[in-house]
C-alpha cells in the first residue's frame, strides 16, 4: 500500500530556531511521523536570523527563479534546504531578501512586530503551496503550526482546491497559545485577492488580529488539534463550535501517536 503522505508547514522548528512549544513540535512531530511509515516534507520561513552555514542550507537551484505577485509587487521566490541527519529528515526554507533577510523574526529590535508581517505571511503560504507543485508531491494531509501559517488552509480550500496535487488533501490547523496584540494591515483582504478567493471568503479579517486569522484557519480546515495546555478562550470556543474533528491537547509523551491516529481518523 502506497504510504500517506503528511505536508507539514511551520512557523519556526529548532535548531533552526530558539526552542519553543511550535519550534519542538516542528522538529519531532515529522521526525515521529516518518517513522510511523508515513512520507513527509516540512517547510518553514527563512528567517534572517537563521544561521546558513553553521546549519548547511544551500539553494535548491531548480526550485527557486519564480516570482510571486504581491500587491501588484513581483517578489522572487528563493527555495534554500537543510538536513537534520539525526532524523533523517529534510528541511525547506521560503527564502525572500526583502520579506525575510533580517537579524530578528516577528519583531524588531524595539520589539514592535513588522508592518508588512501581513505580506510575509503570504509569501510563505503561497511559496510553500507553489514549491510543492514544482515538487510534483500530492499531500494526504496538510498540517499547520503557529499563526504565521494561518492563510494556507484559505489557499488549499479555495485558490488551489481543484488542483490535482491538493484537491483530495486534508488540512489540520494546530492552534497554540501564540497570541499577538497587533493587527497586520487592514488591506490583508485585498492582498490575498488571489484565484478562487473572494471578498467574502475573507470578510471575516477585515480586522487582521489573531483572533480572526484564527477563525480564519479553523474555517478553512478539516480537523483540529489544540497544541497548547491553554489556549485563547474565545478561540477555544469558536473551535468547538465549528463542528470540526478535535484532537485535545497531548502531552510530550503521548502527542505523536496521538496525532498519527488522528491523520488517519481524518482521511478514514
Amino acid at each position: 500500500m502506497e504510504k500517506k503522505k503528511v505536508l507539514f508547514v511551520s512557523q519556526e522548528i529548532t535548531p533552526y530556531l530558539p526552542e519553543s512549544e511550535i519550534a519542538k513540535i516542528g522538529r519531532e512531530l515529522p521526525q515521529g511521523i516518518q517513522e510511523r511509515g508515513k512520507e513527509i516534507r516540512t517547510f518553514m520561513p527563512k528567517f534572517g536570523c537563521i544561521n546558513e552555514r553553521r546549519n548547511q542550507l544551500h539553494e535548491v537551484i531548480r526550485l527557486s527563479g519564480m516570482n510571486l505577485i504581491i500587491d501588484d509587487t513581483d517578489h522572487p521566490l528563493i527555495i534554500k534546504v537543510a538536513s537534520i541527519q539525526a532524523a533523517r529528515m529534510q528541511v525547506y526554507f521560503i527564502d525572500n531578501e526583502e520579506y525575510f533577510q533580517r537579524k530578528f523574526v516577528l519583531k524588531d529590535k524595539n520589539d514592535a512586530y513588522y508592518n508588512d508581517n501581513d505580506e510575509r505571511a503570504i509569501f510563505f503560504a503561497r511559496g510553500v503551496l507553489e514549491t510543492v507543485q514544482k515538487l510534483r508531491w500530492a499531500p494526504d494531509i496538510i498540517h499547520c503550526h503557529g499563526w504565521f501559517t494561518s492563510l494556507v488552509p484559505l489557499y488549499i480550500k479555495k485558490s488551489f482546491k481543484d488542483n490535482p496535487l491538493f484537491s483530495d488533501a486534508k488540512m489540520i490547523y494546530s492552534i497554540y497559545n501564540d497570541d499577538f496584540s497587533n493587527e497586520l494591515d487592514n488591506k490583508l483582504g485585498k492582498k490575498l485577492a488571489y484565484d478562487g478567493i473572494t471578498n467574502d471568503d475573507v470578510s471575516s479579517i477585515a480586522h487582521a488580529n489573531y483572533e480572526n486569522l484564527t477563525k480564519l484557519a479553523i474555517e478553512n480546515s478539516d480537523g483540529l488539534i489544540m497544541g497548547s495546555e491553554t489556549i485563547n478562550s474565545n478561540i477555544k470556543e469558536f473551535s468547538n463550535k465549528s463542528e470540526k474533528p478535535i484532537l485535545t491537547y497531548k502531552n510530550s509523551e503521548d502527542y505523536i501517536d496521538a496525532y498519527s491516529a488522528f491523520y488517519d481518523d481524518i482521511l478514514s
